[in-house]
């Protein structure tokens, strides 16, 4: 009897962070957990091209994207780049109250400005960040950021050494602590493989010497 052939269908998922529901493929819901997502945000940021990237969580009989990456395209940071300016950008790692972040702020003065004055416009914006994500969760933080409640009170404090015509974060990635567990036991394995390699030439040495001396007797 020939048996019939599975076939996939469309689920729903929900995107919270953005009131919005997408759908995947798969042949149950269940095969939908830990698979990452991409959704466009240009309209709803009103051209402002931004890619959100999520992992899809499976609750209940429910598909929740939960957001883990935002990034802006590098053509629209091309575009507030303009002739007599200069911009300013920096990459660091900060902790929120549930994961690790990774935050690469994005400045542009309105007029050209010494090494001095770009220095201090990215130690701030470092320091002021680093202050404020510290009590918050990644979910607010990614809400937060697509509100512009982020980069503008930064962009206001950041005035105070010069006047910015652009305060952007072009990418803010979460990585959560639930990863760190599956790194260190690959971490383990391979350290493992790595010591039985190593006994088992030694074992061979020793059964040789053993050879030599049954020999010699």
């Amino acid at each position: 009897m020939a048996q019939a052939k599975r076939k996939q269908k469309f689920f729903d998922v929900e995107i919270p962070i953005i009131q919005k529901t997408t759908q995947l493929r798969a042949f149950e819901l269940e095969d939908l957990n830990g698979k990452f997502i991409k959704y466009d945000l240009t309209r709803l940021l009103r051209g402002k091209s931004m890619i959100l990237s999520a992992i899809v969580k499976v609750q209940g009989d429910k598909a929740i994207a939960i957001p883990r990456k935002t990034q802006i395209l590098p053509y629209v940071l091309k575009r507030m780049v303009r002739k007599g300016t200069r911009y300013v950008e920096d990459s660091f790692d900060a902790e929120c109250a549930d994961a690790k972040l990774r935050i690469k702020p994005f400045l542009v003065t309105r007029r050209r400005v010494s090494r001095k004055v770009r220095k201090a416009l990215r130690e701030k914006a470092k320091e002021e960040l680093i202050a404020y994500v510290k009590e918050k969760t990644s979910v607010q933080l990614f809400e937060e950021l697509l509100d512009n409640r982020i980069q503008k009170p930064l962009s206001l404090k950041l005035k105070k050494i010069y006047p910015l015509s652009t305060c952007e974060i072009r990418v803010m990635q979460a990585t959560f602590n639930e990863d760190a567990p599956k790194k260190e036991i690959a971490k383990a394995k391979e350290e493992k493989s790595a010591e039985e390699v190593k006994e088992k030439p030694a074992e061979k040495k020793k059964d040789s010497k053993k050879e030599t001396t049954n020999k010699k007797e």
